[in-house]
């Protein structure tokens, strides 16, 4: 779900986010991040990235690895319908969630 060029726009906000899924919902997880990093990427001119990965076969990690124009567009991007359908699953879904991390491009 990349734009090459634009996703390699210097000075992007980089956002990290971390998820362990709870044994037997992966699936469904999945379906519920895609359809938010779907939505983000085709909805939200500030969203330039948007990628769904795995942290390793027989693993039950899930890492976001989204790239905005601004820290605005990303604090746009949590007031977003998709956003408020994946938030409504979490509990249901994540054993845990690692701190988020925000970087920038050089």
């Amino acid at each position: 779900m990349t734009d090459l060029n634009a996703a390699q726009a210097p000075d992007a906000f980089v956002v990290i986010a971390e998820f362990v899924i709870k044994e037997g919902w992966m699936d469904s997880f999945l379906t519920h991040a895609f359809d938010d990093a779907r939505h983000s990427v085709a909805d939200e001119a500030g969203c330039l990235q948007f990628d769904v990965l795995r942290t390793g076969e027989g693993t039950n990690g899930v890492v976001f690895y989204e790239v905005y124009t601004s820290r605005q567009a990303f604090d746009e991007h949590l007031k977003t319908p998709h956003v408020a359908r994946f938030r409504a699953i979490l509990s249901d879904h994540v054993e845990a969630e690692r701190p988020v991390r925000f970087l920038g491009r050089l």
